[in-house]
């Protein structure tokens, strides 16, 4: 049940974070004499998106007169994109900008609108617009953080401390436990009624991710895993996950729940080969991935 192999050819992934060029200390102004840096405009968690002719970034140009007058702290080098270069522009919570068809969206409700780069994309800007909020003072000595490196590390202000800060991850797992023809699938009391995923969990201290997920699963439906396989992972920043996706067997037997999850249930392969969006997870997930990878595998191939 192991995933695929998946390769990401350099010269044709949309996104090259090109980090030799975070050295550069007049980045800047390098980016603002190049008539094609396309700017990402965000306010606190939030993207400018243009809804016409069809759901997509609203880039902006170095020519723009909220670009003229941004200061270099607001700024972050993302890389290239689609072979331009492209900057992050962090606004302040309370700023103004108005642009005609664009409007500030939070990317979780526009995830599955986006073209598949604009949405990976904007998982990386939204990460690191989560860790600048997080890091504006020093957590060793609690003086004011400065960028560096374009954008990449907050370094503490005091010349007695130096500390940096680098963006961070939070492991986390998730896991298809499966007995033959049955998959065991949990859901949230928070989420759209009828809806189950995978299990997950996030990844503790000291601990490797084979046992995270048979540690999680035995915890929220009392389920013991046999074996684990890696399948794929997928960035999650809501608010800085990254969740490593598993296939994993567990012998059917009654659900215990230990109040995590309102329920958590085996259902029969059939019931998820015709299943729709009301019962499983969204087609952008990872979980729908890993339901959809097991399905797959056990339907017979056709002569």
């Amino acid at each position: 049940m192991s995933a695929s192999p998946i390769s990401y050819p350099e010269a044709s992934a949309p996104l090259q974070r090109r980090a030799e060029a975070r050295q550069d200390p007049r980045w800047v102004e390098t980016a603002r004499a190049d008539p094609t840096t396309r700017y990402l405009i965000s306010r606190a968690t939030t993207h400018l998106i243009r809804r016409e002719p069809r759901t997509q970034i609203a880039f902006l140009g170095p020519e723009h007169e909220a670009i003229v007058a941004l200061d270099a702290s607001r700024q972050v080098l993302l890389g290239w994109f689609e072979g331009r270069r492209c900057v992050l522009v962090d606004l302040p919570p309370e700023s103004s900008l108005a642009l005609p068809g664009a409007s500030f969206e939070e990317l979780r409700s526009q995830v599955a609108l986006l073209p598949e780069g604009q949405a990976q994309l904007l998982v990386y800007a939204r990460a690191l617009l989560v860790w600048r909020s997080r890091h504006r003072h020093c957590g060793v000595c609690g003086a004011p953080t400065v960028a560096r490196s374009a954008g990449h590390v907050l370094a503490c202000t005091s010349s007695s401390c130096g500390a940096e800060f680098f963006p961070r991850i939070d492991p986390a797992i998730i896991v298809l436990v499966t007995d033959a023809r049955r998959a065991l699938l949990g859901r949230q009391r928070s989420w759209a009624p009828g809806r189950y995923s995978a299990l997950a969990g996030f990844v503790e201290v000291g601990e490797s991710l084979e046992d995270a997920v048979a540690r999680e699963v035995a915890e929220e439906t009392g389920a013991q895993v046999s074996w684990v396989r890696y399948f794929a992972s997928q960035p999650w920043p809501f608010p800085a996950s990254l969740m490593l996706g598993f296939h994993a067997h567990a012998r059917e037997a009654p659900v215990q729940l230990d109040g995590e999850l309102e329920d958590a249930r085996w259902f029969e392969l059939e019931q998820l080969r015709g299943a729709d969006d009301s019962l499983l997870p969204p087609p952008y997930t990872i979980a729908r991935r890993l339901i959809e990878a097991w399905i797959q595998e056990q339907t017979p191939e056709q002569p």
